[in-house]
């Protein structure tokens, strides 16, 4: 399966650092911190001044399996971000609603979410996460299937690991305009298998794996600045099919040279799901 490429060339676009990793046979490590601290990481990185275009003007062509990701206009009955019971009872089931008109899958689980505040002293205080400025990409072929197994019955997850699954993130802001550390998306199409590094997540009581990415100069990146709380990016962090569609989208945040000396700290929800089908 492939997907034609949107035009990039008249894009508008800004130069920007995104840290990649030195692929030197060693496998990376990250150190997962209490919320509300800094992670620690064992790596080589790769710090690369890349063009990351403005994917606005061709919003509507983007999809999950062509290029790994979406754009939507959706809105949200949410008031309050920090409240866990609004999280659960208004903006899980609206995750779940879209995620499904968005892949057409039977059944969707939201299972996670992320709150990510650039300003450190709400951060600590509200013990929150900092955006995160690594080349990524959150799930590989073992930690996949693991996380079904993880969340389902026995019987259930194997069942479900027969057929297509799909994690989908999916990324707001939840405090006005994003005005500083918006999210770079690398785009599928541009992506090799060679360029995906295995990493592993060191948690006090588990060992994670994703995936880190080395640099490569044909990656083509993309953002969509000024994001507002009625707008909504989903990202594809691993695939089960393996027939040419998108499998996984290396991303990352990144300072943007254009943010106001004033620029309001970016506050952001990553929601992460599962979309199962049928077949």
């Amino acid at each position: 399966m492939t997907m034609p490429a949107y035009d990039n060339e008249n894009l508008p676009f800004v130069e920007a650092e995104v840290n990649y990793v030195v692929d030197n046979g060693i496998r990376p490590v990250t150190h997962i911190a209490e919320m509300g601290e800094s992670n620690r990481r064992d790596e080589v990185p790769d710090k690369r001044i890349v063009p990351i275009y403005d994917a606005r003007p061709v919003a509507d062509q983007l999809t999950l399996d062509g290029n790994g990701f979406a754009f939507l206009n959706e809105t949200t009955a949410v008031t309050d971000f920090l409240d866990n019971a609004q999280i659960e009872n208004v903006y899980n089931p609206e995750i779940e609603k879209l995620v499904a008109a968005a892949t057409g899958a039977s059944r969707v689980l939201v299972f996670d979410h992320t709150l990510r505040v650039a300003d450190e002293d709400t951060r600590t205080t509200q013990k929150l996460r900092e955006p995160v400025h690594v080349v990524h990409n959150d799930y590989t072929d073992l930690s996949g299937p693991q996380r079904v197994r993880d969340l389902l019955p026995a019987a259930e997850a194997e069942a479900a690991l027969q057929k297509r699954y799909v994690f989908v993130n999916v990324w707001r802001s939840i405090k006005g305009t994003v005005e500083e550390v918006p999210l770079g998306i690398c785009d599928a199409q541009s992506l090799t298998e060679d360029d995906m590094i295995l990493m592993d997540l060191k948690y006090k009581d588990r060992v994670g794996e994703i995936h880190r990415t080395r640099y490569n100069p044909d990656h083509r990146w993309v953002y969509f600045p000024q994001m507002q709380p009625d707008e909504a990016i989903l990202l594809k962090c691993f695939d089960s099919k393996t027939d040419g569609r998108a499998r996984w989208t290396a991303h990352s945040a990144f300072i943007d040279p254009t943010s106001p000396a004033d620029a309001a700290p970016r506050q952001s929800i990553e929601t992460r799901t599962i979309a199962f089908y049928d077949d």
